[in-house]
Order: structure tokens, then sequence, then C-alpha cells
């Protein structure tokens, strides 16, 4: 099949075969006439793609693309992937007048991601360039204003424009083509294996995508499935939407899910020998969360954070080392050295993975002390909450930026 290459080979069977007919155009006229059949506006513009196509000959066959007009809804804090169902909370007057457009005519959206999620009324400099074209399924009205919208990811398009048309917000995108893909069993097998463990670090419940797994053998729709499920901050997300090699988006994946390789700071590597000391000095045989908890106690980005919680050190150090020297006797040994519980690993693992989560550059103390309240029936969960401590005190005062590190 022909391709816009050809177009001056078209023109000429096209001005040949209408001279056939008795009808007679100009060489620029044929020209003009199969740059629109190509879908491009005139013949400058073909002319501009032929040349850049001699340019760089090693370059793959460069596609025209589909650019239309949408609705367009732009997000503060979620990164929307192909092949996912979102809800979304909109509140905006632009957002709602934009969606009631695209339930009134084809109902699709354009869902672009805000850089900065502060910004209220964003225009085309405030919005990341690649985003999806959605699918409305549900707009409903809530009690406060508000409006629950489900939609239904189609596909990844590049953004041209965002800008506000009859008090709506609308996107000028082109559809955009994922690079062709090589055998990709081993890199899946891998994530297959390393996304049970994260999953099962976060409590995630998947009960449809290990039979997903095993049906797919697409890596760009499994690499946008398990990104979707991600917890990420939101430039390392949309970094992955933005990915359009499905290899390199699946090797993004790997490498986030391989927590062993986050660096971790050197308060929280000392505060994790602490916590194997405290056992050790007692000839405990294991390291356990109450180990642990006493060290975070010591812990300069830990304990920012329990004291922003209003924290009663005092009593919670007293807690734990009475718990400690009575209930853990029968752990007794002559060794000397401890081993970490199961619990103690648990909680380091989901440490890495929080200090993702919240965008760390290395794995710190307070990030471990969110991790430990996943542990619910453990002594030190109950002691933090005892004396002031709980998971959403301790999230906001991380995002306030408390327990960071250097």
């Amino acid at each position: 099949m022909r391709d816009f290459r050809d177009a001056k080979a078209m023109a000429q069977t096209l001005r040949e075969s209408l001279t056939t007919k008795a009808v007679t155009i100009s060489h620029s006229e044929s020209l003009e006439l199969v740059s629109r059949m190509l879908g491009v506006a005139d013949w400058n513009t073909l002319s501009a793609l032929l040349h850049a196509e001699r340019r760089d000959t090693a370059a793959p066959i460069a596609k025209l693309k589909t650019t239309a007009f949408y609705p367009a809804a732009p997000l503060r804090d979620l990164v929307p992937f192909p092949n996912a169902t979102y809800p979304m909370f909109v509140g905006r007057e632009r957002t709602l007048q934009a969606l009631h457009q695209a339930f009134e005519g084809g109902r699709e959206v354009v869902l672009a991601v805000q850089r900065e999620a502060a910004v209220d009324d964003p225009r085309f400099s405030d919005v990341y360039e690649i985003g999806i074209v959605a699918q409305l399924l549900e707009l409903e009205p809530l009690a406060d204003g508000t409006f629950r919208v489900l939609t239904r990811g189609l596909r990844r398009v590049a953004l041209r424009s965002f800008a506000v048309e009859s008090a709506a917000y609308q996107a000028e995108a082109t559809d955009v083509s994922e690079v062709a893909v090589r055998d990709a069993r081993d890199l899946i097998r891998s994530i297959y294996q390393r996304f049970q463990d994260y999953t099962a670090a976060h409590g995630i419940l998947v009960p449809d995508i290990w039979l997903f797994f095993d049906q797919t053998r697409d890596p760009g729709q499994i690499a946008d499935t398990v990104a979707t499920r991600m917890k990420l901050p939101i430039k390392d997300k949309y970094e992955l939407l933005a990915t359009l090699d499905p290899m390199k988006r699946l090797e993004r994946i790997e490498a986030l899910l391989d927590v062993s390789q986050r660096p971790v700071s050197a308060n929280y590597a000392a505060t994790k020998r602490h916590a194997l000391e405290h056992a050790e000095r007692r000839h405990h045989q294991y390291a356990t969360l109450e180990h642990f908890l006493l060290a975070l106690v010591d812990d300069a980005e830990a304990s920012a954070v329990m004291r922003a919680c209003d924290a009663d050190f005092g009593n919670l150090r007293q807690g734990l080392v009475q718990y400690l020297d009575n209930e853990l006797k029968h752990t007794v040994t002559e060794t000397g050295s401890a081993e970490p519980t199961p619990a103690f690993k648990r909680v380091d693992q989901r440490a890495a993975l929080h200090a993702q989560e919240v965008g760390h550059a290395a794995v710190t103390g307070a990030n471990a002390l969110v991790a430990l309240f996943a542990e619910t029936r453990s002594p030190a969960a109950r002691l933090l909450a005892e004396h002031g401590v709980s998971r959403g005190r301790a999230d906001k005062a991380i995002a306030r930026g408390v327990g960071k590190g250097a």
C-alpha cells in the first residue's frame, strides 16, 4: 500500500486517470488533492514531511496522525493509563462544562495531567504533553455540588493545545503510536514475580491480575496494568505514561519494583543496626518490631515525625523497654546474635516502597515508622497508638516535608 512518500507518483497517476475521462487538472492541483487525500492540510506540509524523511533515512517510517479537538479534564493527583477504569471527583466548573459537552457528544474526553496540583485554572504550559483519551461511563452528582465521574482509558495522545473554549476546557490532541516490541517473556516473568511481592507488601488486592498475566502477551498492556496499580509520585508515574516504547516502560517498572536498589540514608542504616543491638544486648534470639521501634525513637527523621504527632516520648520509651525486658524472656539465647523477624523484614521492605511513593531520594526512619503501622497486631503498633502517633498524622507530617532527611 502506498504511503505519503509516494505523493508525487500518486499525483501523476491521478492526473493521467482524470485525463482519460476528459478532466484536466494542473500538476500543483493534483499535489494539493493528494495531500488532502492523505489527511494533510496542503502540499507544503506534506513536502516538509518528505524532506524530513529524506534527512533521516534510519528513522522509522513516519505515520500521519489524526488530530482532533476534545473536551478536556485536567487532573491534579491522578495519572491515568489506557485499559483502566477510574472514578474521578470533579468540582471545577470548566471541567464540569467539558464533561457535559462530552456526554452530549461522543462521550470521549482528553484527560491531561497537571504539572502542579496547586494550579486551579491550568493552561497549556501547566499540563504534561502526553495524556489519554478516555470514554465517559457515568456522571453522578453528589450532595456537596461536585460530581463523581467514571471513565475508562482508551489510548495515549500528544497534546497540541489546552485552553478554555466556551467556558469549558478543550484540548487539541494527536494520536501516538507505540514502538514495535521484541520478545519480552523474560522481562514479563521477572515483573510478575516482583509485582507479587509488591502487592503483598502493600496489601493490594488484585484478584484478576494474575489471570491477566497468564492470558495477555501484549507487553505494553501489561506495563500499563502494573503501572496503574503502583503507588508512585505523580512525576514518576507520568514518566511511565510518557514512555512510548513498551520495552523501556517494562524495564522502568522492573527497576521501580526492585526496592533492594533503593538508597538508604546513613541515619536509617544506623537505626537498623541499633535495633539489632537492642535485641543482642538482651540476648534475644529475634529482633522484633519492638526493638525496631525503640531504635526509631532515637532516629532523627522518625523522631521528627513522632514529635509532629505530639508523641509522648518518655512513656513510649518506657513502655517499649518494659515489654522487651518482661515479655520476651522466653526468647533469650546464649548465641548473642539476633535474627530479624519476618515482620521486621516486611517493615524494612515497605519502608523502601514508601520512600518511593513519597519521592524521598533515600529511605529514612520516617518511612519505616509509616511502614510499621501495617503490622496492626504487633505491640509496637499498639504502643504508637496509645502514645498519640497515628498513620494519618504521620502521613500529614511527611507530606509537609518532615522526616525527609538531607
